[in-house]
């Protein structure tokens, strides 16, 4: 069978199955398993592909019209300027996360030498991110899961940042280690009635524990600027994602815990997405 004839296979099924972006998801997943970029797919559609080829494409789609995001399909994603190996260990990346690195680098410039600290790192993506742009920024990376972990430091090597980061497999409850200038952490923030609700890519494939925030959609926020009050310098700045409705009430919980309400970011969707805050 040729290229056409089974992209057009792919389409059909996703179609069926109401996934969204049918024929992107297809194209997507095919030039990953035939190691050619989009181009070549659409100038060659009559190349003939081979009989495991045509196998794996039809168990990726398979597993797709099930709703499994593309990102765990072909175990990457794109972020801030670099490509990061994900799988179900970790959440996938999101573009309104990269406020975070565009923050940072309104703050401090290239110069600076920092320690930064990474709470609920996942596939290490902030952190990274962030040491790419500072060379002489050092990062620490701490997650609950031990699975993650793994995905940070494999990303670490990938980008050739091991000598300047550490990731640690630590509860932030457990963690002691260290004073930071900067601290920066996308915590779990999803009101627990409220993960039902989710498009099914999210709440059937991605980790939970990454995802909820307890009862009130505030038990992680609360436990990460509590314990970052005792692992920030003075005058350290925090720079914390948020949900779009929990604006004021971290707010609250910051000042409460010593700091400084720098100012709120609002995401791409014009919600409320991210805080910045310095420890008085």
């Amino acid at each position: 069978m040729n290229i056409e004839n089974t992209l057009n296979e792919g389409i059909n099924i996703l179609q069926k199955n109401k996934i969204p972006n049918p024929q992107l998801d297809s194209e997507i997943l095919l030039s990953n398993l035939i190691k050619k970029d989009k181009k070549h797919i659409i100038l060659n559609p009559k190349e003939l592909l081979n009989l495991e080829q045509l196998n794996k494409f039809k168990s990726l789609i398979e597993r797709r019209k099930k709703g499994e995001p593309i990102a765990y399909l072909i175990n990457k994603k794109e972020f801030w300027k670099d490509e990061f190996f994900v799988n179900k260990d970790v959440l996938i990346p999101r573009p309104d996360t990269e406020l975070i690195i565009e923050q940072v680098l309104k703050i401090y410039s290239k110069d600076e030498q920092l320690q930064v600290l990474d709470i609920g790192t996942g596939s290490g993506c902030i952190l990274l991110s962030i040491l790419k742009e500072r060379p002489n920024f050092y990062g620490t990376g701490i997650d609950i899961s031990k699975k993650s972990i793994n995905v940070s430091k494999f990303n670490a090597n990938k980008l050739h940042l091991t000598n300047r980061t550490q990731f640690i497999h630590s509860s932030v409850d457990n963690f002691k280690i260290g004073k930071y200038d900067l601290v920066v952490s996308n915590p779990p923030y999803i009101k627990l009635s409220n993960l039902k609700y989710l498009e099914k890519d999210i709440v059937n494939f991605e980790p939970k524990l990454a995802l909820s925030g307890g009862f009130d959609g505030f038990s992680e926020i609360r436990k990460v600027i509590n314990k970052t009050r005792n692992l920030i310098k003075k005058n350290g700045k925090f720079i914390l994602e948020i949900g779009c409705n929990q604006k004021n009430r971290v707010k609250e919980i910051l000042k409460k815990e010593g700091f400084y309400v720098n100012k709120a970011i609002k995401d791409y969707g014009y919600n409320d997405r991210c805080i910045i805050s310095t420890k008085i």
